[in-house]
């Protein structure tokens, strides 16, 4: 039997064989399907899933800190055992602290499908339940979510405007990508993506002629199909590269002030600062040149192919998830304001090109149906990145967008569909922060770190498991998805967990309006059908839909032009920024006084430059999307595992910094710096800048307590990385400021723990040990 099935990195067509999925495909319309597909097999029945709710045996036994969360033995019970303490918990939190104390910012992708989509359920759960203390923004571009309304106006916008690839490949001379433009993040999008269109798009661009640019410590940050020129700067200093080129443009006169004085405001304060009047310091190439690493003559040749035709800058997310990451972003805006293309054909800017695989290639024509979270009645929030600071500080003070806020006292933890010990930085804090609340509970799949860091562990579905459809955030196609299997063990779908809670809890038809899953699944596409026939698409009744095959809708803006209305009538279309234009200069952020985030682009050394570091460390580490799944999901399925080196995650390194340390492809390595270490297998290569390492993200932690700074077995890149984020005005993440060093790893191998079952003890029904 072969049925579709739909992930975050795309369509696939699964072979079931007696009660088993034994086989994910690409579908024949996608014309470059993702090979991520390969690690469904194995993680749905492999041997890290959780088959039955379990308790941290320590928080059992009313000794909740005997034992350090991430090292205690769990004990197995009942789903009824399993709510019934919830359910106590929740009511005492509620009662003795106030629904504030319950954090379930619970961030991550989940999987796709809009209806079983695991924060929503979630929310929508603990909203009818009083409510909870939220997050806001994301890990990917919040330094952009943050900053850009100040100066051009909401990123998420512009995201689903930006111009079209097809339009570059028209109308554009040079594309120069800051960060590059890695074809390995373009597999995945937000709820999905049925036809990968960033290859084609990209070979469009080559056959025109349009030339690229890499502006990126890693050579494979660019499609070998553009041929990119490389320039290899030093990670972390876009910025001054930036303004290397913008000084060129100055004092050569090859800026538009005509442009500047029509679409913006404050070029002024920005000329003064490049020309060294704010601080002495002239920003030319000459000065870019030693910060980057890059030759002077090449920055100024670049600066003036810039001017001579229609170009195109580019910032890859990854540039802001760097130390003072807003300023590469206001940065590329003034130069390209410079430059005087912003709102033409193939010019301009664009934040954000290649972080997922549809910006710029697709977008939908309507917005789909979904489950409503409700409405939260508790107003706080933290900055998504601000989890350990929260943990670790209840009640203290921090800056965000020029205000004064205060961490909430959360003490009890809800996360579902996410992994934070995989996507924040510093882990071993992260483990400790874990250690201060006095319940987590987790809604997992497989035994992750995250899992083994809860009190309360919830088996629940894969998508296999259960029937929902598929439609992207920003993708133009509707996928079926029927339950393939029958979930593992005792792992239910989480609906049908929140709605026997809230019977408990005494409001059971308050989150289920008197619908089961199945119900909703069907309400939620009757919405998605009435928007359509809005738009002028015709979609089938559910019966015909979820038994047939991906249904394409038009793609409504094929030739759209970023800002190109701004453009063309800039008082009529004029930006939400107190101006109405493109503020180079802010009055509302330099009004902040702030030390680390001025009212213009501003040059700072990452900190751990500043501090020196780099003589004990002299390696500057990235970290990025790996090809081989999204983020950590699915870890254990077969396509992740069959690019692991020696077990490990690879780490790619310079053919002469390997030397220098006696290292060969194959070996084990290991990675360390003040703030931990960990294991990964050694991948020699040029494709990597001399002095600096490349490790992908997403190896699930499995760290050994009995080792230095409890060392990760496995090669997550999130030991060694800092959590003090961007600046003070976003409070973003920061991970791509680490300094590192590396040697080869001597004595016995570990072996790789993370993928098996955790350590159990017996209980009886009630959860008393046996």
């Amino acid at each position: 039997m072969k049925k579709t099935t739909a992930s975050h990195w795309g369509v696939g067509v699964a072979t079931v064989e007696n009660g088993k999925v034994t086989d994910v495909q690409g579908h024949p319309n996608d014309p470059a399907a993702s090979e991520i597909n390969r690690n469904i097999p194995g993680s749905l029945h492999g041997t890290a899933r959780v088959l039955r709710p379990a308790i941290r045996k320590s928080w059992l036994d009313g000794q909740a800190h005997a034992v350090p969360r991430g090292q205690d033995v769990f004990v197995e019970v009942s789903w009824e055992r399993a709510l019934d303490l919830i359910a106590k918990d929740l009511t005492r939190v509620k009662k003795d602290h106030g629904n504030q104390s319950i954090f379930a910012g619970s961030y991550g992708w989940s999987s796709a499908g809009r209806f079983h989509h695991a924060q929503s359920q979630l929310k929508r759960f603990l909203n009818t339940q009083g409510g909870f203390t939220r997050s806001e923004g994301n890990y990917s571009y919040n330094a952009a979510l943050g900053l850009m309304p100040h100066i051009v106006g909401p990123y998420r916008a512009h995201v689903a405007q930006a111009t079209r690839w097809g339009v570059i490949a028209k109308h554009s001379d040079l594309v120069v990508m800051f960060g590059g433009m890695a074809e390995r993040n373009t597999q995945v999008s937000d709820g999905g993506v049925a036809r990968h269109r960033m290859a084609g798009n990209l070979q469009a661009c080559a056959d025109a002629g349009v030339e690229f640019v890499n502006i990126s410590p890693l050579r494979s940050d660019a499609s070998d199909v553009v041929n990119a020129d490389w320039l290899p700067a030093i990670p972390g200093t876009d910025t001054a590269f930036m303004m290397g080129l913008a000084h060129t443009l100055l004092i050569e006169g090859l800026y538009d002030q005509a442009f500047l004085d029509r679409y913006t405001v404050g070029f002024a304060q920005v000329r003064d600062y490049l020309l060294g009047a704010q601080d002495g310091q002239v920003k030319d190439a000459n000065w870019a040149a030693e910060i980057c690493e890059v030759d002077a003559e090449e920055i100024k040749a670049l600066a003036r192919k810039m001017a001579a035709g229609r170009t195109m800058v580019t910032v890859a997310a990854g540039v802001q998830r760097t130390d003072f990451g807003e300023q590469p972003l206001w940065m590329a805006v003034t130069l390209a304001s410079m430059l005087g293309q912003i709102g033409l054909p193939g010019g301009g800017y664009v934040i954000g090109y290649g972080v997922n695989a549809n910006i710029g290639n697709i977008e939908r024509p309507f917005r789909w149906g979904t489950l409503s979270q409700r409405v939260n009645p508790v107003a706080g929030f933290i900055p998504v990145a601000m989890v350990t600071e929260m943990l670790m500080n209840p009640g203290g003070n921090y800056q965000y967008q020029g205000q004064t806020k205060t961490f909430p006292d959360a003490r009890l933890v809800w996360w579902a569909g996410g992994n934070p010990f995989h996507h924040h930085q510093d882990l071993n804090r992260l483990h400790d922060a874990f250690q201060r609340p006095e319940t987590v509970i987790v809604n997992e799949v497989n035994w992750t770190a995250t899992a083994r860091h809860a009190d309360i562990v919830l088996p629940v579905a894969m998508a296999q498991e259960r029937m929902d459809f598929g439609a992207g955030k920003s993708d133009n196609a509707l996928v079926p998805m029927p339950q393939l299997v029958a979930p593992a063990g005792d792992a239910r779908i989480e609906y049908e967990v929140y709605a026997e809670l809230a019977t408990l809890l005494g409001n059971g038809d308050d989150f289920t309006e008197g619908k089961t899953a199945d119900d909703w699944i069907e309400n939620i596409w009757e919405v998605t059908r009435t928007r359509a026939a809005e738009a002028g698409v015709t979609l089938p009744e559910w019966a015909s839909f979820i038994e047939g095959d991906v249904i394409d809708v038009p793609d409504p803006s094929p030739e759209q032009v970023f800002l190109a209305e701004f453009r063309a009538d800039p008082d009529t279309h004029h930006l939400p920024t107190p101006s109405g234009k493109i503020e180079l200069f802010s009055e509302t952020i330099s009004g902040f006084d702030l030390d680390d985030c001025k009212g213009q682009a501003t040059w700072f050394p990452a900190r751990d430059v500043s501090a020196g570091k780099q003589q004990r460390y002299p390696l500057a580490m990235l970290s990025g999307q790996p090809k081989t799944r999204l983020h950590s999901q699915l870890d254990n399925g077969a396509y992740s595992l069959s690019h692991k080196v020696n077990g490990r995650e690879p780490v790619l390194i310079h053919p002469s910094d390997a030397a220098a340390r006696g290292i060969c492809s194959g070996d084990v390595v290991e990675l360390f710096n003040d703030r931990g270490r960990c294991l990964a297998g050694a991948k020699v290569s040029d494709e990597v800048r001399f002095g600096c390492v490349f490790l992908w993200t997403g190896a699930w932690f499995d760290p050994d307590f009995s080792a230095q700074q409890s060392r990760d077995r496995h090669g997550n890149p999130n030991v060694l990385t800092h959590d003090m984020r961007t600046s003070s005005l976003t409070q973003s993440p920061a991970a791509h400021s680490a300094l590192i060093e590396i040697h080869k790893f001597e004595g016995p191998v570990p072996a790789i723990t993370v993928h098996e079952q955790p350590r159990f003890q017996s209980s009886d029904d009630t959860g008393k040990v046996l």
